[in-house]
């Protein structure tokens, strides 16, 4: 089934992928869907490449995969739903609604929009969940609490709403850490795991604890009104190849609405330097589900320091790496990134099917 079959579908397709294929022993869906799950207009497509483990990196190809998105049309299928613990969460619910599930969580100062770029390469046949996390999008910005346990529990909370039992998870920058302590916490909702631009901490030295990285001191400085137009602000977006400009101002402006205050409590509370190495190392052990590590290897953020802390903690990790590609590669090489992310997740459904 495309997804043009579906009820909710809105596409214009230029071209026309073959149909994908169900979740089973062999069966590749990986980027079969190749519209925006009801709000793409397609301008142009590249065969999808095959998932390949571990280690080595890979090179985007020449010419990517991009998708022109109706942003205006996805940010307005956003939903609210209360929580029990008070939050008030946004989510957009996409894609088969008995399918898979599939929740993806933004990073650190972006929405749920942060997705965009990737999901037309998703399958259809995927129900795929993409959440506001607390403080940021459309859900809600309360005073506390900001740590990595509040927004997993969030999540949680919002499968339980859902009635959704068991989920594959996949996080990007923050949102990793975020789906990895939803993984260790709740171990029996979780399937499987994909951490795009994570991190386990800088290891501190025997004299002193890992310095603040250099954007936080850049962060500190801000005043508000945030201007979306500044120079931290325009190097925070920045990427090492081209990324749509639309969606790159788009993100700006979120980002400059969202309180300074969120962007302080987050970096405190989740993204301290000084305590982030004991703080993930302690709970990595629990981390069972089979889990993907993404890289690009031009990322300014996560540097190899920290790759390696996560990679010595979860060594049963499968690790892709993406040559030339910065923070956020999936904005950069969405169609690549996503034959990786869509062939990790369709493993375990054929795993499952061949027990």
């Amino acid at each position: 089934m495309h997804n043009r079959d579906l009820p909710w579908t809105r596409a214009i397709l230029r071209r026309r992928p073959r149909p994908p294929e169900r979740r089973g022993p062999g069966a590749a869906r990986r980027i079969a869907s190749m519209t925006m799950l009801g709000l793409a207009l397609l301008t142009s497509a590249g065969a999808p490449t095959a998932y390949a483990a571990p280690l080595a990196a890979t090179a985007p190809p020449a010419a990517a995969a991009h998708v022109q998105i109706d942003l205006d049309a996805f940010d307005a299928l956003k939903k609210t739903v209360a929580l029990p613990d008070g939050i008030v969460l946004a989510y957009i619910d996409m894609g088969d609604p008995a399918g898979p599930p599939v929740v993806l969580i933004h990073g650190f100062t972006d929405n749920a929009r942060d997705w965009a770029p990737m999901l037309p390469f998703l399958s259809a046949h995927d129900r795929l969940i993409v959440v506001d996390i607390r403080g940021h999008g459309k859900s809600s910005k309360p005073e506390c609490c900001y740590s990595r346990l509040d927004f997993a529990y969030d999540i949680k909370l919002l499968l339980d709403v859902l009635d959704i039992d068991k989920t594959d998870v996949v996080g990007h920058s923050l949102g990793s850490l975020i789906a990895q302590t939803f993984a260790e916490f709740w171990p029996q909702r979780t399937r499987r795991v994909v951490l795009i631009s994570s991190m386990g901490g800088r290891r501190p030295t025997a004299h002193a604890a890992p310095p603040e990285p250099g954007y936080v001191a850049a962060i500190r400085k801000l005043k508000e009104p945030v201007d979306p137009n500044s120079p931290f602000m325009i190097a925070w977006w920045d990427s090492p190849t081209p990324v749509d400009a639309d969606f790159i101002r788009r993100e700006r402006q979120d980002a400059a609405a969202i309180p300074l205050r969120v962007w302080l409590a987050v970096i405190d509370q989740s993204l301290s330097a000084r305590t982030a190495y004991v703080d993930l190392q302690n709970t990595l052990p629990r981390l069972k589900a089979p889990t993907l590590l993404i890289w690009g290897s031009k990322d300014p953020i996560m540097d190899e320091g920290l790759r390696q802390t996560l990679r010595k903690g979860l060594p049963a990790a499968k690790v892709k790496i993406f040559e030339g590609l910065g923070h956020n590669p999936f904005w950069e090489q969405p169609a690549s990134v996503a034959a990786v992310v869509q062939g990790f997740l369709d493993e375990g459904a054929a795993s499952k099917s061949g027990q």
